[in-house]
């Protein structure tokens, strides 16, 4: 199962001004976590982030936060609780009103209308790796959406807190990923039209 740059929305999460400093390996998170964007941007997948208790821990870093389409402050440690769904989710289409002429079907047998399209796969990351991050991810799980966790994107303030939460988040069923994977899984081919671009992002 290869990542679908057309079903795919980025999210990252709390890569925020006073917080970063503590972050184990902060300067290559921060700098895959543009990276991402930077490749969501070249394949018109929709970035979305969020930030924790911005009024104490401040905005995302400058970077990060002007690749993103919004930006969702929160208090839970899950964007989830807070509306992220329903910014990942398309509203459903409202129905047409009916005709009404003696040839309408009965509404249980009208054909529903289409969905909006939706992207249900998820790429996320973020920190902290074993709070926001893991519990957004595990709350995206249970809404059913498929859940791609970048790893070389996320941490926590220890290395093994964010270790607990790669352990976690794969037994929970979110596939484990890296930068350079979600990019080349995305582009699928060295024809893309972005394959230049984004070589010239990891090199």
């Amino acid at each position: 199962m290869l990542l679908d740059a057309s079903l795919s929305q980025l999210v990252l999460v709390d890569y925020q001004a006073r917080l970063m400093p503590a972050i184990f390996e902060s300067e290559a998170v921060a700098k895959n976590a543009v990276r991402l964007g930077k490749m969501a941007q070249l394949v018109d997948v929709p970035v979305w982030g969020t930030e924790q208790n911005p009024s104490k821990l401040g905005e995302n870093l400058p970077d990060i936060r002007a690749l993103c389409q919004r930006t969702l402050a929160k208090m839970h440690f899950s964007g989830v609780e807070e509306g992220l769904g329903d910014w990942l989710r398309p509203a459903e289409p409202q129905p047409q009103a009916q005709r009404g002429n003696a040839r309408s079907l009965p509404k249980h047998l009208q054909k529903p209308a289409a969905p909006a399209d939706e992207r249900g796969t998820i790429v996320i990351a973020g920190c902290e790796a074993h709070v926001c991050l893991l519990q957004t991810a595990l709350d995206l799980l249970e809404d059913e959406f498929e859940v791609w966790v970048v790893t070389d994107a996320c941490s926590s303030r220890t290395e093994r807190n964010r270790d607990a939460a790669f352990d976690r988040l794969a037994g929970a069923g979110a596939e484990l990923v890296t930068t350079e994977m979600v990019g080349f899984e995305w582009l699928r081919t060295a024809e893309h039209s972005a394959f230049r671009d984004l070589q010239a992002l990891i090199r």
